[in-house]
């Protein structure tokens, strides 16, 4: 299956339902990786402001006890503070007890403009041989935008220091780190344990 038409049907099948949409653009896992899977998880987040990190962390910490997996949020072992060294970062990391860093950034939120034709009913005109009347149909262009956000998810193994598993996910007209959190959250850890990176039921 071709990516741009299947691109373009979420785009519009998103922008139709007008909901938001996460959805795994891209995703990679190390197949060198024999686990066992992650039981301890620290997680780690880099958006525009602190407030939206600490939400993150929290929430995506707390889904990940929901499903089974002890979580960390790294604000609250200090992860990231202004002027932190490379190796006060991975001494913090390794002291939480944490087999596996989960780390999200958020690459960038672009805003997308789609243009569609729509015959619309215009006047009305003679049938044909003057017999009886017809309504004529005319063109109208509508003119959407959206916003599109693209985030980047990692899962490091604490022990190697290695990627085990890495996706890049899009969000239709995401509104807040609260609203699209959940939604994002139950996608990945579906994906990680799928992967058998992550235990649980």
């Amino acid at each position: 299956m071709k990516l741009a038409p299947l691109c373009t049907l979420l785009v519009v099948a998103a922008l139709a339902a007008g909901c938001q949409t996460t959805s795994i653009r891209s995703a990679w896992f190390d197949t060198d990786f024999a686990g066992p899977p992650f039981r301890k998880v620290v997680v780690t987040a880099d958006f525009p402001t602190t407030t939206d990190n600490r939400t993150f962390e929290d929430a995506f910490a707390q889904k990940l006890r929901d499903a089974g997996v002890d979580a960390i949020a790294g604000h609250t072992v200090r992860l990231v503070d202004d002027g932190t060294s490379d190796a006060s970062f991975v001494t913090a990391v390794v002291n939480t007890g944490a087999q596996g860093l989960l780390f999200v950034r958020l690459l960038g939120v672009d805003t997308r403009t789609q243009v569609s034709t729509t015959m619309v009913p215009g006047g009305v005109a003679w049938g044909r041989g003057g017999w009886g009347t017809a309504t004529t149909r005319v063109p109208v262009q509508q003119i959407t935008q959206y916003d599109l956000a693209t985030v980047e998810t990692k899962m490091f193994d604490v022990k190697t220091k290695q990627v085990v598993w890495a996706a890049t996910t899009t969000t239709f007209n995401p509104r807040s780190v609260e609203r699209e959190l959940p939604a994002f959250a139950d996608l990945v850890i579906g994906q990680l344990k799928a992967r058998g990176v992550v235990a649980g039921p």
